[in-house]
């Protein structure tokens, strides 16, 4: 009786997860600093005083 199958495929999901897992951090970490990057831009046209506001010239009079 060989456990070469099982061998294989518990092997198989290891990878799967690990893939899985990589995969996960590497998207949370895209995520987190395209909002870090953001939140810069934002500070960064909140410090000038000039926000571009496309409905800023409509709404004063």
């Amino acid at each position: 009786m060989t456990h070469l199958p099982y061998l294989i495929a518990a092997f198989a999901v290891f990878l799967l997860v690990l893939a899985c897992d990589a995969l996960g951090s590497w998207m949370r970490l895209r995520h987190a600093r395209q909002q870090a990057l953001r939140r810069q831009q934002r500070l960064q046209a909140r410090s000038n005083g000039t926000a571009p506001s496309p409905l800023a010239t409509e709404l004063s009079r």
